[in-house]
């Protein structure tokens, strides 16, 4: 992809990240203050839609978004402001869940490449298989000969993905601790927004170190020209909704799908 706003969060293969030194409420590249930027985003989402409907036309190829974040990171709330104008049609949402008896029967890659995208879609990884060397990792629910080699095989899976045709976009969410305190405060706070808190997310909040550290090094082992991680600040939503949606743009651009050449149709009279 040719360098562009994008360029701020992309995070280059081999660079050893440390998500303490980027600033979860930078504004860095915005076209202005609140107001303006969600003006802009406006403006985004005319183009990427536009975007979208050539992929779909030109049906040969696609793209994977994943977005993962730490509890209240944001995802759902991206996903809504920034793919919810999107044309279902080819635009889908797919969610990681627990692996039911039959997905732990096979190798942790099994379920997740059944949901890649077909030709001409768009699909977006709502926690992804990053999980199997995140969550897997803090919980210690394997132990670490099985989820450490686990990062060449993802890089494996993403590059074959690529042959094929898949441009994949990898988004991370930084927020600050703070900033998820507040998030889960307003939560408890708002009887509509209640059922989006757990107990349990509590008991996550007190692994916040090992969520990091397993973060950091899952971007960094994990971050390659064909699948480049992108660390969006995220405590803005105004702002995180702008930079995703200038990323998926200029992603897209850079592929530059185009419609398919029409049939020659001289003569032809609709009647």
């Amino acid at each position: 992809m040719a360098k562009g706003d994008a360029a701020r969060w992309r995070v280059e293969p081999g660079v050893r990240v440390h998500l303490g030194k980027f600033d979860t409420r930078s504004t860095d590249g915005a076209p202005g203050a609140k107001a303006e930027t969600e003006a802009g985003l406006h403006d985004l989402q005319v183009e990427l839609g536009g975007l979208q409907e050539r992929l779909y036309a030109e049906g040969e190829r696609s793209v994977l978004v994943v977005l993962q974040a730490i509890d209240a990171g944001g995802k759902d709330g991206t996903i809504k402001h920034v793919f919810g104008g999107l044309n279902p049609a080819s635009c889908k949402v797919v969610s990681f869940k627990v692996p039911s008896e039959e997905e732990r029967s096979h190798d942790f890659l099994w379920r997740v490449h059944a949901k890649t995208p077909a030709k001409g879609e768009i699909v977006v990884f709502n926690r992804s298989h990053y999980e199997d060397v995140l969550i897997v990792r803090v919980h210690e629910l394997v132990p670490e000969t099985v989820w450490r080699p686990r990062y060449e095989s993802i890089n494996d899976f993403e590059a074959n993905l690529s042959a094929a045709g898949t441009r994949i976009v990898k988004l991370y969410l930084h927020i600050s601790k703070e900033e998820q305190a507040e998030r889960f405060q307003a939560r408890l706070d708002d009887p509509t927004k209640r059922w989006k808190f757990r107990k349990g997310d509590l008991d996550e909040r007190a692994r916040w170190d090992d969520y990091v550290a397993a973060f950091e090094e899952a971007i960094s082992r994990t971050s390659t020209s064909a699948a480049p991680w992108y660390v969006v600040p995220a405590d803005r939503k105004w702002y995180r909704n702008w930079a995703v949606s200038r990323i998926l743009v200029e992603t897209l651009a850079d592929m530059d799908p185009q419609y398919p050449p029409a049939e020659d149709l001289t003569g032809v009279v609709v009647t």
